[in-house]
């Protein structure tokens, strides 16, 4: 919720689901100019969201940003692989949030 207010207030416009099986048809769908997501999603792991996202042509070139909790080693490695994405470690920053965000967008 909060990463959402921030980015309104920033000017984006935000389309939210509540797991991946949805975050994808939402993407398919609005085409966003990025995906935000966690790792950690309740039906499949963000990582394989990706995948799905990436072998889609639809929505192979939209960058996905990772903001998640999962800072550990192997949750980095896990996402390294993963073209066009970035990592945004939780605790976010309130006053850079979005200004991070931007640099992802093309």
């Amino acid at each position: 919720m909060l990463e959402k207010d921030l980015l309104e207030v920033a000017g984006f416009e935000v389309f939210e689901a509540e797991n991946a099986a949805d975050g994808i048809a939402v993407a398919r769908k609005e085409k966003p100019d990025i995906i935000i997501m966690d790792v950690r999603l309740p039906d499949m792991r963000g990582s394989e969201a990706a995948v799905i996202l990436r072998k889609d042509k639809e929505t192979s070139d939209i960058p996905i940003v990772f903001v998640t909790a999962s800072v550990m080693a192997e949750g980095r490695e896990e996402i390294k692989g993963i073209t066009n994405s970035g990592f945004i470690g939780k605790p976010i920053n309130t006053r850079t949030f979005a200004k991070q965000i931007s640099q992802f967008v093309k």
